[in-house]
């Protein structure tokens, strides 16, 4: 009997980044509808569910009659001002229900689709106006803190790619820059802790990347940046041929977090077997399993919204699922997050599933960076030419030093 040829699953297999691409622009479809619904006065648990259902929608609509698991990689979820972790809230509980979006408020959107286990996620944070005022020109605190969440992000991707990856010159010039040592998540924290500074801002405590793989968001390796404690270091280093969700946290406070006194919502399964004692505990498992697999989810999302809460509290305590408990900034300072999802080739690094560049002419500060080392990096570009496809990406490269050519025109607008 012939022997089965096994599956090759990774990025050398053209047919995973097709689904990794196909994900990340249904991804991207949804983050634009829900970023469009994000305004003053409508409630967050409604957005949520309207986000869920198009992902839903979507999904539906790619790989028809395909044997291949396709679903949500990571529930909508809309999180406030001063929230630091996705935020889901349900229809049963009153009071989180009503939680609406205020003019002015920073809110954090996540969300995410696979296909055949092949997630992308993806947040952005946007500014709540009031609708009159869509277009309006952001200044002050709330400009120095999206600024300093983007460029901060804009580094640390060029931060994550792995040494001599786009060297140039000679043979031996080439080979030396990729026998150099990593840059050390220590240095990392260190560097991205000077942009953000530049605006007046701190990184939010143990933000977090992850290596990503087939079915899992949170592989072996990860980047932990301003660690919270000596429990929370990260671990390896990104290389050629993964693909990470890389996270960016900022707060205009001192970055520190603390625990609401609120009901998780957002859970995920863990690789953990248990002989669950409780039926309505089994029950609830089998629709999560069936469902969801192991990516994360929201108890909204479950048949009976009622029957979940009670049905997940034996799984919790039994380590068979795990709970994502809702984290603020410990001051009530409003925190920025962006969530990109990307696939480091041989040609660089590829955005998958990421957050907008932001318009630039819409922000006004008289803060900038000016550490000619980070200026340097940040002109750098992510990924090699690669002919005409190259080219348009090389131009999709550049904001970054568009924005801070920018910010030294507005100082010479405001010295005049």
């Amino acid at each position: 009997m012939a022997e089965e040829t096994a599956v090759d699953y990774s990025l050398n297999n053209p047919d995973t980044l097709t689904k990794y691409k196909t994900a990340a622009q249904i991804s991207h479809k949804v983050l634009d509808a829900v970023t469009a619904w994000c305004a003053e006065g409508e409630k967050i648990v409604s957005i949520c569910e309207k986000g869920d259902n198009l992902l839903s929608d979507e999904v539906a609509k790619v790989y028809k009659g395909k044997k291949i698991s396709k679903g949500i990689s990571h529930p909508t979820t809309v999180s406030p001002s001063s929230y630091i972790t996705p935020y889901t809230p349900l229809s049963t509980d009153a009071e989180e229900a009503s939680t609406a979006l205020k003019a002015g408020e920073a809110v954090k959107i996540q969300l995410g689709a696979q296909i055949d286990g092949f997630g992308t996620i993806v947040c952005d944070t946007v500014v709540v106006q009031a609708d009159k005022n869509k277009d309006k020109e952001l200044s002050g605190r709330e400009a120095d803190l999206l600024l300093a969440t983007y460029y901060a992000n804009e580094l640390l991707l060029r931060l994550m790619l792995p040494p001599g990856l786009l060297a140039a010159g000679s043979d031996e010039e080439k080979k030396k820059a990729a026998s150099e040592k990593p840059i050390s998540q220590t240095k990392m924290t260190k560097m991205l802790d000077t942009v953000v500074k530049s605006y007046d801002c701190n990184i939010v405590e143990s933000t977090t990347s992850w290596l990503f793989e087939r079915n899992e968001i949170e592989g072996k390796k990860k980047i932990v940046l301003a660690p919270e404690n000596e429990n929370a270091k990260g671990e390896g280093v990104p290389e050629v041929g993964e693909v990470w969700g890389v996270e960016m946290g900022v707060s205009i406070g001192t970055g520190k977090n603390r625990i609401l006194e609120k009901r998780p919502t957002l859970h995920r399964r863990t690789t953990i077997t248990y002989q669950l004692k409780r039926p309505s505990s089994r029950k609830t498992l089998s629709e999560i399993v069936k469902k969801f697999g192991t990516f994360p989810f929201s108890l909204r999302q479950l048949e009976d919204e009622r029957e979940a809460k009670a049905g997940v509290v034996e799984c919790v305590r039994s380590n068979v699922l795990r709970q994502y408990d809702v984290i603020a900034d410990k001051d009530h300072a409003t925190v920025a997050r962006l969530f990109t999802t990307i696939a480091i080739t041989k040609n660089g690094l590829v955005r998958l599933a990421a957050p907008p560049a932001p318009d630039m002419a819409r922000y006004k500060t008289d803060k900038k960076i000016t550490d000619q080392e980070i200026l340097k990096i940040l002109e750098q570009p992510l990924a090699r030419s690669t002919g005409a496809k190259g080219k348009n990406k090389k131009k999709k490269k550049k904001p970054a030093k568009k924005a801070i050519e920018q910010d030294d025109d507005d100082e010479s607008s405001s010295e005049e």
